[in-house]
């Protein structure tokens, strides 16, 4: 099967694959006057993909405008300085992420255990650091096709978050959780706080949603916020 440069997921809604057909993946959200909001830019080769994403759409690089990231993460933030400069568009991300994007560094990961010394011993997490023109809060509301509603999830980073787009009832889950050969949680040694991770997902249990777009794997459309739900409720 060939692989879809965007897929749509909801009228004005589409996931752009950056890694692979569903590995990675950024969002674009298509306003009535055909302005487009990004979430999330991959890594930091992950713009060329973006941009043929948009072109499958009929949107270039000059109809974004505005940058939204689930968190500062490399596979999240790392393209973000370069989509910036190409879009002219400014980046939001959470308050509690902003230092991080603007230093190039990503927030503190876990390093207990083998996996977290291996990774302390691979990399220092740098991707081209950035401005992030607007700091974001629990419960704003971005006017991104009637209403994008911005869910502090913390823990996989301080300033991870979730977003709802309410219109089209589409949530974007982020790192909150995967959905990669089933639904499941972030690998635990790239999360700032494990635990926290895992007790502030369960807000995503309570929204309504029809549909659940994930960063890493692919959505659910088949009774999506049950099936989050059945899997939120094993850790209880």
């Amino acid at each position: 099967m060939a692989r879809s440069a965007a897929v749509p997921l909801a009228p004005g809604v589409w996931r752009i694959p950056t890694v692979g057909r569903a590995l990675v993946n950024s969002y674009a959200f298509v306003d009535d006057d055909g302005a487009v909001t990004l979430v999330d830019c991959g890594l930091k080769r992950a713009p060329a993909r973006i941009v043929r994403g948009l072109a499958a759409i009929g949107k270039a690089p000059a109809d974004v405008t505005r940058i939204v990231l689930t968190h500062a993460h490399r596979d999240h933030a790392g393209g973000a300085a370069e989509l910036a400069r190409r879009t002219g568009a400014p980046v939001a991300a959470h308050r509690a992420d902003v230092p991080y994007a603007e230093s190039g560094r990503v927030p503190p990961q876990d390093r207990a255990g083998t996996a977290g010394r291996l990774l302390a011993r691979l990399g220092d997490g740098r991707f081209p650091a950035f401005e992030v023109a607007q700091p974001l809060a629990d419960g704003d509301v971005l006017p991104v096709g009637g209403g994008l509603r911005v869910v502090h999830t913390p823990g996989h980073s301080p300033g991870h978050v979730s977003l709802l787009h309410e219109p089209t009832r589409v949530l974007i889950t982020g790192d909150a959780l995967f959905n990669v050969a089933g639904v499941r949680w972030p690998v635990k040694s790239f999360c700032t706080d494990f635990r926290m991770t895992q007790r502030t997902a369960h807000v995503l249990g309570e929204l309504d949603y029809d549909v659940a777009a994930f960063t890493h794997g692919p959505e659910i459309t088949d009774r999506a916020r049950e099936q989050v739900r059945a899997f939120l409720s094993r850790l209880r």
